[in-house]
């Protein structure tokens, strides 16, 4: 008898590759995770066929809705080849609700996909820990998800996954704002690293370096390469929500993701304005430094495939940007003013300076 079938003989779904009963303890193994992310609006306890969310016990009047939905590319895969699964879960959110927040928007509620071969419930159980701390630090409850067996898609030990996210602006908040023009200010906001593009890069660059994953990290030698590159997207959903706030002076958002500066910018500006960076205004984390000389990266390609060390860039008013820049300050945040807006010759940003560690 095959190990695909019952003691009867017949195909079972578990011989399949598909083991339910795995599926069914991920579940009780989450749940007091998710519960420690409830807010108000939440209510419904996962494993149901749906979650639900109230908008008017969440504050809102006349809200508008915002969705975002992403993954974490290929990150996974130094996370898989690592076995270290604790940080790609906050990437996940990150990487929507940050998309959420740039337009004003405050996240409401988290979904997750995971899709595995054959489930590993203590590896999946770690990400979905880092889902859960990345919707604490949102602010966002984590209402559901789907977990997906699929033996013959995936290589033993790979996983993907994907997140979904819905926000709530009231109407008429939204950014960006009508009103961006030349003499507004453009500020920075600090990347914890490379967050979570540009990996299809790094891992070529890995391999060129010879290093192994666990060889202490060239550019922070107090940890592994490995541990170093997973450290997890900044999530800034909550300085920003307090910011706008208190202050009406911020104009426009842009995460800074695939792209970096010279896509994602012009995504927020109008036809008529450009934006002026000043490269040498950027604090740029040594592991840019490492990965530019370890693959020979030019300047360019490090600014179209890395955020270089700014995860997210504002537009202000040049007489609020003092006032915005102590608010996030006090946020916690690392400021920096990398230039200005002025009208637009050809391109939307326009680099003066070079980048340095």
């Amino acid at each position: 008898m095959s190990d695909t079938s019952s003691a009867s003989g017949g195909l079972t779904y578990v011989g399949a590759g598909v083991d339910i009963d795995a599926g069914n303890a991920l579940v009780k193994r989450i749940k007091p995770m998710v519960k420690a992310t409830a807010r108000a609006g939440a209510n419904s306890d996962i494993g149901g066929f749906g979650g639900l969310f109230d908008l008017k016990a969440a504050g809102f009047t006349d809200p508008v809705l915002v969705a975002a939905n992403d993954g974490v590319g290929t990150k996974l895969k130094v996370a898989i080849d690592t076995g270290i699964h604790d940080t790609v879960g906050i990437d996940l959110v990150a990487m929507c609700v940050n998309d959420l927040v740039v337009q004003g928007a405050e996240p409401l509620f988290f979904l997750d996909y995971f899709a595995t071969s054959a489930l590993d419930v203590e590896a999946a159980a770690t990400v979905v820990v880092g889902i859960a701390e990345g919707c604490r630090i949102a602010g966002a409850a984590l209402i559901g998800g789907e977990t997906a067996e699929m033996p013959g898609m995936y290589a033993k030990g790979d996983y993907d996954m994907a997140g979904f996210t819905v926000g709530a602006v009231e109407r008429g908040t939204l950014l960006p704002r009508a009103d961006v023009m030349p003499g507004d200010v453009v500020l920075g906001l600090a990347s914890a690293g490379v967050h979570s593009n540009g990996f299809s890069l790094v891992r070529r660059i890995v391999e060129r370096s010879g290093l192994d994953w666990d060889a202490p990290a060239p550019f922070d030698e107090r940890v592994s390469l490995g541990r170093a590159l997973l450290a997890p997207t900044r999530i800034y959903v909550k300085p920003l929500l307090a910011t706008l706030k208190e202050s009406s002076g911020i104009k426009a958002l842009a995460h800074i993701t695939g792209g970096g500066l010279p896509e994602n910018l012009p995504r927020v500006l109008p036809d008529t304005c450009a934006a002026h960076i000043d490269l040498s205004a950027i604090a740029c984390p040594p592991v840019f430094d490492w990965l530019a000389k370890t693959g020979g990266v030019e300047q360019s390609e490090m600014l179209r495939t890395f955020n270089c060390g700014v995860g997210m860039v504002m537009v202000v008013a040049a007489e609020d940007a003092n006032e915005v820049t102590e608010i996030l300050t006090r946020q916690g945040e690392n400021m920096a003013r990398l230039g200005f807006i002025e009208h637009r010759v050809a391109d939307y940003v326009v680099f003066d300076g070079t980048l340095s560690a």
